[in-house]
C-alpha cells in the first residue's frame, strides 16, 4: 500500500513524478486501512538529505502490504548543517521530544558521515544513543543501515567496527546463509548489494552476541544481520536502499574533492558497477581533468549524461523483497496493539517464534 503525504515534504511530489503511488491525507483519513508509523533518523549529510529521504521512503512505499505507512523524519542536532539544511530540517522534520510522546511503529536509522576513527567521540554518539536505547524498548524493529549498524554494534554490544584498508566500493555479490529466516523468505538465494564503506564489522564480531548472519558475501563480509531475538534490531552494512546513480553520485563528488585538492589521489572507478564503455568514458573523462589542471585550465564537467541509461540496477528487487518482509512483521506484530507490540502472547525474547 501506499505513503500518505502527511506533510509537504518535497519527497512526496519527487516520488509521485516517478510514477510512485502517494495519497493525499485527507483520502488517507476516509480509508479503513491499517495505518504504520515508521520513524526515519536521517544523518546523512545535507547534499544526501533529500536523497536519502526519496530512497526509504521509496522503499517502504513500494511494499506490498496491506497497510498506510506514515513517515517521521528527524534527526540529530548535534550534526553539522548548513542553512539549506537546517531549513529544510526545520521545515519538514519532526522533532524527537513529539515522536517519542506520540509513538512509532518502527524506525529506520541512516548512516552518516564520521571524521573520529571511534564513533563514541562524534558529537553524535550520546543522543544516537538514546534513539537507539528508546527505540529498543518502545518499537517494534529498527533497521540500521551502514554506519548506523556499527554504531549500534558499539553501543550496545561493544564490538568497535574495524578499517578494511581500501575502501569498499561498489556492487558485490551476495549469497542467503539463513534461508529459514522469515526476513529472507522469497528472497534470491544470490543477489547484488552496493557498498561504500572503510571499515568493517566481521561474521564474529556478531555471533559473537548471538545475532543471526542472514546474508554475507565473500568479498564484502556480512550485509545483512538481526538481533538475537530475530527481528528487533536488523543491520545493514550495505546500501540496498541505493538508486542507479547512487554511486555515480558518490564518484562525481569524489572527484571534485580531487580537483579542489581535498583529497589526494584521483578516485578508483566503483567495483563492478559500470559497463566497459561507460568506465572508458571515465578514464577518458580523467585524462581531460589531469591535462586541465596541469595547465590551469578549467576542469571539463564529468559527462552524467552518457553514463546515466546504461547504468544496471541489480540490487532493488532484493532490497524490496527484504523491507517487504520486514514491514510484513512489523505490521503483523503491531496490529495486535500498536502501542505494545511485544504483549499479548508475543515473546518479547523471540517475537517471530524462532528456532535455533
Amino acid at each position: 500500500m501506499p505513503l500518505v503525504a502527511h506533510t509537504a515534504l518535497p519527497a512526496f511530489e519527487r516520488l509521485r513524478k516517478e510514477g510512485a503511488t502517494v495519497l493525499p491525507s485527507d483520502y488517507a483519513l476516509h480509508q479503513d486501512i491499517r495505518a504504520l508509523h515508521i520513524g526515519l533518523l536521517n544523518m546523512m549529510p545535507d547534499a544526501a538529505l533529500a536523497a536519502t529521504e526519496r530512497q526509504f521512503y521509496r522503499l517502504i512505499g513500494e511494499s506490498n502490504q496491506i497497510a498506510q505507512f506514515y513517515m517521521y523524519p528527524f534527526t540529530l542536532t548535534e550534526l553539522p548543517r548548513g542553512p539549506g539544511g537546517r531549513a529544510h530540517v526545520e521545515q519538514f522534520y519532526e522533532s524527537f521530544d513529539t515522536l517519542q510522546r506520540d509513538g512509532l511503529d518502527a524506525l529506520i536509522i541512516t548512516g552518516a558521515n564520521v571524521s573520529e576513527p571511534d564513533l563514541a567521540l562524534e558529537p553524535f554518539w550520546e543522543p544516537l544513543a538514546e534513539v537507539v536505547d528508546w527505540a529498543w524498548h518502545n518499537v517494534t524493529s529498527t533497521l540500521c543501515s551502514c554506519l548506523a549498524t556499527h554504531a549500534v554494534m558499539q553501543a550496545r554490544y561493544g564490538e568497535r567496527r574495524r578499517p578494511r584498508g581500501p575502501k569498499l566500493w561498489g556492487v558485490f555479490d551476495h549469497r542467503v546463509v539463513q534461508r529459514g529466516h522469515p526476513l529472507v523468505a522469497g528472497v534470491n538465494t544470490r543477489f547484488d548489494v552496493p557498498h561504500s564503506r572503510f571499515n568493517d564489522v566481521s561474521r564474529a564480531q556478531f555471533e559473537r552476541h548471538g545475532l543471526q548472519v542472514l546474508v554475507e558475501s565473500e568479498t564484502a563480509g556480512v550485509h545483512l544481520a538481526v538481533s538475537e531475538d530475530g527481528f528487533r534490531l536488523v543491520f545493514f552494512q550495505g546500501h540496498p536502499e541505493y538508486d542507479s546513480i547512487s554511486l555515480l553520485k558518490e564518484y562525481k563528488r569524489e572527484v571534485t574533492r580531487y580537483i579542489n585538492g581535498s583529497r589526494p589521489d584521483y578516485p578508483p572507478l566503483p567495483d563492478n558497477y559500470l559497463s566497459p564503455q561507460a568506465a572508458a568514458i571515465l578514464h577518458e573523462h580523467r585524462d581531460h581533468v589531469e591535462r586541465a589542471l596541469m595547465r590551469r585550465a578549467p576542469v571539463p564537467e564529468l559527462p552524467e549524461h552518457l553514463l546515466v541509461q546504461g547504468l544496471d540496477n541489480t540490487w532493488h528487487d532484493s532490497a524490496l523483497a527484504v523491507i517487504n518482509n520486514w514491514v510484513g512483521y512489523v505490521y503483523q506484530l503491531t496490529n495486535v496493539d500498536r502501542h505494545l507490540p511485544f504483549q499479548h502472547g508475543v515473546d518479547p525474547d523471540n517475537p517471530l517464534g524462532l528456532t535455533r
